[in-house]
């Protein structure tokens, strides 16, 4: 626009028009300034910030009727307050009794055991012990299968063909080669559950003498999960037969698919240990691993093949095509609130803070209820969480008018009323848990794990990944010492009567 007033048009309406043009025009790039603002402390918050998602208890700001209740059910008619309380004197967690010992004794001398004021010798009258936690390195050692060969001397004096015997060799994970069960756990572990990348491993066999390349150990990784494929799919046939499953997926660099980005999907059931179980759920503890170089819904869709049960995920929207009943997540609505706060600024967030308190009572509800029976848990969301749901409901509609759509709290508001019957689907089935955590706790050490290794070599790499991982995190979810459990298992997954339903993490027995 020209500055010389001489331009301006004369007319009254067309001054208007222009007018109002020009305040549409600067709407629209005060709402994107807004935009990248937002983006801004939202990237620098990221880098430089807390990584929590906590948010204090606000709810008192609103003056609930529950809290005025209780405030006037605590009311005392005395002036002054004493507030007594004992401190608790921090105890050390005492060393696992069924540790071996060895009882080293401090004595005073013989001499020093006599009476000083009457010379008679003394007695013991009691011992203080004080243990201290030793550590003995990893010991290698070479087994020598010895099989003696057996032949006929008369048969050999008069000349015929002699017949000679010998025992065979016992059956073995890898028949050439010199790695023991033990070994060959002990690599696994290192890397798919403490991310000791191989190469760092054939540094530390180097320390004992012993050359053991990087691409033997990878060898015996794919050999490894070539053998355990059928722990994997019977683990996944009886996955497919619980109630509820738990979904998520993240990145994985595959260097022989370079121009396509690859993702690692993870399906779990059950709890993530034995102590977090459902008071009467007989959901079995399974995590699963499965690699595709693609986030395509066809991924999901051949894994659950055709499962109709229920399906807790995020928003992702490849999960619609499967047949599974979709239950959302309220942690990843909670995080949209979260950030929209952080986006603001120091600015006032009544909106974000009203949200995230509300949230925040439906987690509470959820810790009470914890130890409940699954139809009780039922009946306490019914009478006590709906009710909340239903009014946060109308909050957010309300709200949706009066906040800019692209604005980080309209997209945390649009995304919860978008998901909003996955997100409370979690009411109808006291089976359900209130967000997909457990699926992205159980994601968790394979991300942590790729920032060590960083990459798969070849698909088949990736493959075998993801039945070592699902092997490794399901013997975990079941309360076991990942290590004593790979070890017992690929001793005998190589015999030839093995049984599979023998070595599930729950059934199986270790000595």
């Amino acid at each position: 626009m020209k500055s010389d007033v001489q331009t301006l048009p004369t007319d009254v309406l067309a001054l208007q028009q222009m007018v109002a043009k020009l305040q549409r025009e600067l709407d629209a790039k005060d709402a994107k300034y807004q935009r990248l603002l937002e983006q801004f402390r939202l990237a620098q918050h990221q880098r430089f910030g807390a990584n929590g998602e906590a948010h204090p208890g606000q709810g008192e700001l609103f003056n609930e009727a529950e809290d005025i209740h209780h405030n006037e059910n605590t009311e005392t008619d005395s002036d002054t307050t004493t507030v007594t309380y004992e401190r608790k004197q921090a105890k050390r967690k005492p060393l696992p009794a069924d540790l071996p010992r060895e009882r080293v004794v401090h004595d005073i001398a013989e001499a020093d055991k006599a009476c000083g004021c009457c010379g008679h010798e003394l007695h013991c009258i009691g011992e203080d012990v004080s243990e201290k936690l030793e550590f003995i390195p990893a010991q290698v050692k070479v087994i020598e299968h010895v099989r003696p060969k057996y032949a006929c001397k008369a048969c050999e004096k008069a000349g015929t063909a002699n017949q000679i015997k010998q025992a065979p060799m016992p059956a073995t994970i890898i028949p050439k080669g010199y790695a023991t069960p033990s070994l060959l756990a002990q690599v696994i572990t290192s890397k798919y559950q403490y991310g000791l990348p191989l190469h760092r491993q054939e540094s530390m066999f180097k320390q004992y003498g012993i050359d053991m390349s990087r691409k033997t150990l990878s060898d015996w990784m794919l050999r490894c999960s070539d053998k355990l494929q059928m722990l994997y799919d019977r683990l996944k046939a009886i996955q497919l037969a619980q109630p509820v499953i738990h979904a998520d997926e993240t990145t994985v660099n595959v260097v022989s698919d370079d121009n396509v980005k690859s993702y690692m999907w993870v399906y779990a059931t059950g709890a993530d240990s034995p102590k977090d179980k459902l008071v009467d759920s007989d959901i079995k503890p399974i995590v699963l691993f499965d690699y595709h170089n693609s986030r395509a819904s066809k991924c999901a869709v051949a894994y659950l093949n055709g499962y109709q049960g229920y399906l807790q995920v995020d928003g992702y929207a490849g999960y619609h095509h499967t047949q599974a009943t979709l239950v959302g997540c309220w942690a990843h609505a909670r995080r949209k609130f979260h950030e929209a706060k952080i986006a603001q600024g120091k600015k006032p967030s009544g909106k974000a803070d009203m949200a995230l308190s509300t949230i925040q009572k439906l987690y509470r509800i959820e810790t009470q209820i914890k130890t409940l029976s699954i139809s009780e848990r039922y009946q306490q969301r019914q009478d006590k969480a709906l009710p909340i749901i239903n009014k946060f409901k109308d909050w957010l509609i309300k709200s949706e008018q009066q906040v800019l759509p692209k604005t980080k709290l309209g997209e945390a508001i649009l995304y919860t009323l978008n998901q909003w019957d996955k997100l409370i689907a979690y009411t109808q089935n006291g089976q359900l848990n209130i967000d997909n955590n457990r699926a992205e706790r159980c994601i968790k050490p394979f991300v942590i794990g790729r920032k060590n290794w960083m990459f798969s070599q070849t698909a088949n790499g990736a493959h075998a990944s993801a039945v070592l991982y699902s092997i490794i995190e399901t013997a975990k979810a079941n309360g076991l010492v990942t290590f004593d459990y790979l070890m017992q298992v690929l001793a005998k997954i190589s015999q030839p009567d093995v049984d599979i339903d023998a070595l599930l993490p729950w059934v199986i027995k270790l000595g």
